[in-house]
């Protein structure tokens, strides 16, 4: 019996989010529906003409997202990141305590340095934007990837955006060794079409021969396998993972459950904002398939707990919506 269900491995960023409008934007020259890295001065730089006050704070990055969803569900999890000894890692730390999530820092034991930011943009047409100082998450390395918590979990999920930095890919292939010798379950998350643009050959080396389980969005799908239409893509995505994941948005998702393909459907709602939508589907998928629940049950789930995202602000669920959805899921 395994100790954990996911073991995630990404970066550690504290969260800021807050409304704009299409014209913030133009202002201050900002590329609407992307994740932009960008530098410590010009992240301060759109900080100052931000209301900071009315901005919702928390820990995030894209697995650490899914793996406290995973957690608010009723799994068991752990993070593997990498904050620094500022007031932000320290809230990053305790963050991640309040939501059950064990994870590989220690208080009295971070580095010095500059914890991570991103600031999360959202529109009325409720996409979100993110602009991303890494700080000192861009340092994560083997160093931060704890292999007793990797051997003792049901499944590894590795954070796509790991591969801009070599000592991030290198963590994310050493992570994933550290599984396939184990006997634990690979899945990795493209994160955002960026992502798969402009590192697609680092993506390759990654998955190597395969993956046990992939999730990516449409627009993904297609950069990554060079194809299009869905159809060809996910034909060609069976090449790349034994079991894969396309979700679609408004129009819900597509599951390939190693025999047959899946089409889970969407779940009404009125968007405000998009952001985590992704890795909420991720976390409920994976609390599904690690807690008894069949590719078909888990996507039930992940389409429900993501239209209820899509339908807030924040990309988390508070306690008692993720116990009433799976009531609604198990009556």
């Amino acid at each position: 019996m395994k100790k954990y269900d996911v073991v995630g491995v990404g970066n550690a960023l504290v969260d800021i989010e807050f409304k704009v409008s299409d014209k913030f934007f133009e202002d201050n020259q900002v590329e609407k529906g992307l994740m932009t890295l960008v530098d410590e001065e010009r992240q301060n730089s759109l900080m100052s003409v931000i209301n900071t006050k009315e901005a919702k704070k928390q820990c995030g990055g894209s697995a650490a997202n899914t793996v406290i969803a995973v957690s608010q569900f009723g799994g068991k999890s752990y993070y593997c990141c990498k904050v620094a000894n500022d007031e932000l890692g320290h809230f990053y730390l305790q963050d991640l305590a309040d939501s059950g999530v064990d994870n590989n820092l220690q208080a009295d034991k971070l580095e010095e340095g500059i914890t991570g930011k991103c600031l999360v943009m959202v529109t009325d047409d409720s996409e979100r934007t993110m602009n991303t100082f890494l700080g000192i998450t861009q340092n994560f390395s083997v160093a931060e990837v704890n292999e007793a918590a990797i051997k003792d979990s049901k499944y590894l999920f590795i954070e796509g955006y790991l591969v801009t930095s070599p000592n991030g890919k290198e963590a994310m292939m050493h992570a994933k060794k550290i599984a396939e010798e184990a006997g634990t379950k690979v899945a990795l998350t493209f994160s955002d079409p960026a992502m798969v643009k402009y590192f697609k050959d680092a993506f390759e080396d990654v998955i190597g021969p395969s993956v046990d389980l992939l999730f990516a969005n449409e627009e993904e799908a297609l950069l990554f396998t060079g194809k299009e239409t869905l159809a060809e893509a996910r034909e060609e995505m069976k090449k790349a993972a034994k079991h894969f994941v396309i979700t679609q948005g408004k129009n819900g998702a597509i599951i390939f459950d190693g025999d047959t393909f899946i089409d889970i459907e969407p779940y009404k709602t009125v968007a405000v904002d998009s952001n985590g939508a992704g890795d909420m589907f991720a976390g409920a998928f994976m609390y599904g398939i690690t807690n008894g629940h069949s590719y078909a049950s888990s996507g039930k789930l992940a389409s429900m707990a993501s239209s209820r995202i899509v339908s807030q602000f924040g990309p988390r669920l508070k306690w008692h919506e993720a116990k009433e959805i799976l009531t609604k899921l198990n009556p």
